[in-house]
């Protein structure tokens, strides 16, 4: 059969791009190939369930704009499809008085980003919020919650009404009459066009279109620990550090889950594989795709002492028990038990700098999402928006296909 859209990826972006592709071409032949055996398998699927208030964004910035859309658009979808979420509110500590600069900067950021209801608290009302936290100062954020985002995922998948093909990793792009032909593992699929939403693939698909965009994916491992359940009292909703100011993170935070359960990090490290997630995990070919891009050195140089901080601590149970203990002084290291991991495709440039925002490339038949770095989960839906209204600018559709809402 012929698809006049194919979409590569099932993670959440790729099914609120199949999702709005139904809304505005309710009569198309949609796909979606998936080369996990199930949906939101990786960065979806392997995050901390946050949906984010967009506080930390550059002013002006997709990420910014499309979170600040893409939250309450999120929170509106869930409340309609019965998706467990809850706006539950967080707090952004700076636990030293030398960080309260920095602070009143993050405090600035989100008022000009418009986060309603932010407020400043001083050290005697942060435990209003969060009884066992301690700090020299912190930020309440309302708006911030939690969701699943799994479930988020396959509801999406399941309105949009694409044809959904399983363990379908695409390794060939080659072209047909009227568009494509991608190869899979599971058979040969023609499309008229394709949008790619391929996460830590996302660079290896572009090659295959012909691209060579001036990002690199290059993973870096987070790693989780969770409170025993007789410790999740000590944390009653989000408790964050201040954001590292130059390395790529938000550092290790306290997040309660949509089950209840709470969570303790990630860190950040560097990973010698994009989709093996022990710490010991390792690919040839992902080592080397790393390695050998020049960007990779640059930012090792830049970040060297950020990086061996957080790789000692990735090995080390008592480090990652202290970096928590100066949100949540209560904690105690036998409150921390081991539990997932994720990886985190993090786009460098040749220069060694990440790419701190969304990132397209379309062609005359196929759209690429290059880079889609936290927050896309929360605003996976206002982003679909754009991919698809930019799609539809970019392709004369065939006059079988009825375009509605686009």
């Amino acid at each position: 059969m012929k698809y006049d859209i194919a979409v590569i990826g099932a993670g959440v972006v790729g099914a609120a791009v199949a999702y709005r592709l139904r809304q505005a071409l309710p009569h198309a032949r949609l796909l979606v190939l998936e080369k996990e055996s199930s949906p939101a398998f990786h960065q979806s699927g392997r995050n901390s369930g946050v949906i984010h208030s967009g506080i930390y964004y550059k002013p002006g910035s997709l990420k910014a704009l499309l979170c600040a859309k893409g939250r309450e658009m999120l929170y509106e979808f869930a409340q309609k499809e019965g998706i467990p979420h809850e706006r539950c509110g967080k707090l952004i500590l700076a636990p030293e008085p030398q960080e309260l600069p920095r602070l009143q900067a993050l405090y600035e950021r989100g008022i000009a980003n418009g986060i309603p209801g932010i407020r400043l608290l001083s050290p005697e009302e942060i435990p209003l919020y969060e009884p066992e936290a301690r700090g020299a100062g912190a930020i309440h954020v309302p708006v911030t919650g939690i969701i699943d985002y799994r479930a988020l995922t396959q509801r999406l998948l399941e309105l949009s009404e694409a044809h959904l093909q399983y363990n379908a990793e695409v390794f060939r792009l080659s072209p047909a009459s009227d568009g494509y032909v991608l190869h899979t593992t599971q058979g040969t699929y023609e499309t008229k066009y394709f949008i790619a939403c391929a996460g830590l693939q996302a660079d290896r698909i572009a090659q295959m279109d012909g691209l060579y965009p001036p990002l690199r994916i290059v993973p870096f491992r987070g790693d989780y620990y969770e409170l025993r359940p007789e410790a999740r009292w000590k944390v009653k909703n989000l408790i964050y550090p201040l954001p590292h100011p130059t390395y790529p993170v938000l550092g290790v935070h306290l997040t309660r889950m949509i089950d209840g359960s709470v969570e303790a990090g990630p860190n950040a490290v560097f990973a010698w594989a994009r989709e093996i997630y022990s710490r010991t995990g390792f690919s040839w070919r992902d080592t080397i795709d790393a390695l050998g891009f020049g960007g990779t050195w640059r930012f090792f140089f830049k970040h060297w002492r950020e990086g061996l901080e957080e790789y000692r601590r990735a090995f080390s149970k008592r480090l990652f028990w202290r970096s928590l203990q100066r949100l949540v002084p209560s904690l105690t290291e036998e409150d921390l038990i081991p539990a997932r991991s994720g990886i985190r495709a993090l786009a460098l440039t040749r220069e060694g700098t990440f790419w701190d925002d969304f990132y397209f490339v379309a062609q005359a038949r196929s759209l690429h999402v290059l880079n889609a770095p936290s927050p896309a989960a929360t605003a996976s839906l206002a982003l679909a928006e754009v991919i698809v209204k930019k799609a539809l600018q970019e392709w004369t559709f065939s006059t079988s296909v009825a375009i509605s809402g686009a």
